[in-house]
């Protein structure tokens, strides 16, 4: 335990015994060893139950305790105007409305303590967003450390994000504009199916996020009148946030580097979570076409990494064995590069045509 701590619970548990002591013995009966007895007994019982708050609070930093403060104070003045409120009204209305006293106090009462809970409880909701600061120091929320994600549109018509969403891995931190939640409504009603259709699964999408339980998915109001384009408005609105763009849309991860936001794009998570395979590990590969080279097969695993198999172009359309050699990281994913294997597990010569003929 640290010393100072140490110190610091010794030293209110002796004011406490000594403060409860003090007033024991200096009450009308005086000084008796009954009452000092009974002093001392509680403030020991106040020094442990401080030390009870202490544990209770263990975890309660100085931000957080910046922040209760400031709710309660934001809560104090909701009650206290409630009360104001009821107050006009009933002098106003004193002709028509008759109350005895203590049906007007309770509530009062039940007005001021509705106004302090609601003030406190959206404060505390709102911390990651407040700023709290008192002289040479400035209470920052840690949350933004990890930026915003605003979704763009090609994100909602994979239903990837869902799962992504349901991860928690994303949590308290997606957001959706609402221009872009108009402009998916609007294609919605349309006279081109195939637009209807992919708007209306996009909102299918949005139903479903709002669902989750913990994702706790914003909707942004802020708009851009003078813009026309999509894709603009989002850069704004990251600027504007400072967040990232969550896209689906690979043509779009370009424009980062010249508007100077980050976008990132959901295949990119994707082939970043592939099953990487190591050399010399065998795998069952369907050859499914011909490769560049001569007497290659290609084939592809479930999740879409392409299989080149060194000796596999007589294999088309069979499912055979073959030995990984080496994993290759492209643009577009992995590429993974195999020799065939025959029934005994050996290295199977490449086919040669020349020699059957």
């Amino acid at each position: 335990m640290n010393i100072a701590l140490a110190f610091t619970r010794l030293f209110f548990f002796i004011l406490s015994i000594f403060f409860i002591t003090t007033y024991m013995i200096s009450g009308p009966s005086g000084y008796s060893l009954e009452n000092l007895l009974i002093g001392a007994g509680l403030g020991a019982l106040l020094g442990l139950l401080l030390f009870g708050f202490d544990i209770l609070f263990k975890r309660f930093n100085l931000r957080s305790f910046n922040i209760a403060i400031v709710g309660l104070f934001i809560g104090y003045l909701m009650g206290e105007a409630l009360v104001l409120i009821f107050s006009a009204i009933l002098d106003i209305s004193s002709a028509t409305i008759h109350l005895d006293i203590r049906s007007l106090e309770v509530i009062k009462i039940a007005l001021f303590l509705f106004g302090t809970y609601l003030g406190t409880l959206m404060t505390l909701r709102a911390s990651d967003e407040l700023y709290v600061s008192i002289p040479f120091v400035k209470f920052t929320p840690t949350a933004q450390k990890k930026k915003d994600l605003i979704i763009d549109s090609s994100v909602l018509g994979d239903a990837r994000i869902i799962d992504l969403a349901a991860s928690g891995m994303i949590d308290h931190h997606l957001v959706l504009p609402r221009f872009l939640l108009k402009e998916l409504y609007a294609q919605a009603e349309v006279s081109d199916e195939l637009t209807r259709n992919k708007a209306k699964r996009s909102l299918e999408v949005v139903k479903k996020l709002e669902q989750l339980p913990g994702l706790e998915m914003r909707f942004n109001d802020t708009d851009f009148p003078d813009v026309a384009d999509a894709m603009s408005k989002l850069i704004r609105l990251a600027r504007l946030l400072d967040g990232n763009i969550l896209t689906a849309d690979i043509s779009r991860v370009q424009i980062s580097a010249i508007e100077g936001v980050r976008i990132i794009n959901i295949h990119a998570l994707s082939n970043a979570l592939k099953p990487l395979m190591q050399a010399g590990e065998k795998i069952k590969i369907k050859i499914q076409r011909y490769g560049k080279e001569p007497r290659q097969g290609v084939g592809y695993l479930d999740d879409g990494t392409m299989v080149v198999v060194n000796g596999g172009g007589a294999f088309i359309g069979d499912s055979i064995d073959a030995l990984v050699l080496s994993v290759k990281h492209t643009t577009s994913g992995r590429m993974i590069f195999c020799n065939a294997l025959d029934e005994e597990g050996e290295f199977q010569p490449p086919y040669d045509s020349d020699e059957t003929q």
